[in-house]
Parts: C-alpha cells; sequence; structure tokens
C-alpha cells in the first residue's frame, strides 16, 4: 500500500510541476525536432520509439518547450531521469559538447523556420 500511495504522491508533485509552467510544444514542432536529430539525441539510436525528453528537467523548472524538449530513446530517457544534462552524458561517457552544440545548432534552426513562417 505504501509504495501505492508513494506514485501517487509523486504523479500530483509531477502534476503541480507541470500546472507552474508553460508547455507549447506543438506536434508539429515535435515531428521537426524527431527529423532534425534523426534519432535519440543523446546515443544515436533510431530503432526505437523516441519519447519527449526535457533536457532540464520538469522537476528542476524545465517545460515541454521546442527550447527544452528533445527526443530520446525510452533507454536514455529512463536513465537520464531528473539528471543534470551535462553530468549525466558524462556519466554515461557520451560526448556532452557534441550534444550541446547540435542541440544549439537544432534549436536555433527550427527557431529561425517558425519566425519564418507567415502569421
Amino acid at each position: 500500500m505504501v509504495a501505492g500511495s508513494r506514485r501517487v504522491r509523486a504523479a500530483r508533485r509531477r502534476q503541480r510541476r507541470l500546472a507552474r509552467g508553460t508547455h507549447d510544444l506543438t506536434e508539429v514542432q515535435w515531428t521537426a525536432l524527431l527529423s532534425a536529430w534523426g534519432g535519440c539525441a543523446y546515443c544515436g539510436s533510431d530503432d526505437a520509439a523516441l519519447q519527449r525528453d526535457c533536457v532540464l528537467p520538469i522537476s528542476r523548472g524545465g517545460t515541454y518547450t521546442l527550447d527544452n524538449v528533445v527526443p530520446a530513446c525510452r533507454s536514455c530517457n529512463a536513465s537520464k531521469c531528473n539528471f543534470e544534462v551535462t553530468g549525466w552524458l558524462r556519466r554515461k561517457q557520451l560526448d556532452e559538447q557534441d550534444f550541446l552544440l547540435r542541440h544549439a545548432e537544432i534549436r536555433s534552426s527550427l527557431r529561425r523556420a517558425a519566425d519564418d513562417l507567415p502569421s
């Protein structure tokens, strides 16, 4: 019974955190992110269903926005949990610099593309 109560409390905390932020990631933006990354943003895997992962976790103030979401395989998303991304990348021995540069480039190009759309 305790485990169920813990899950319920955790779910409520997550809902409160989600309610505090502005989450404006659209399906069109998500599709563009999937296309731009071409697989998991962290490990590069493209053989699994990709999930939305917040670079800055919801529990640390992150939101579901174009600037904060990347596609992640189930394994990377579960492993990263709510860790800070650069420390997690180092711990997993993944290329931190490559991720950060690519993340900035993709965000920039998708922002420019969004700005070019007629209002």
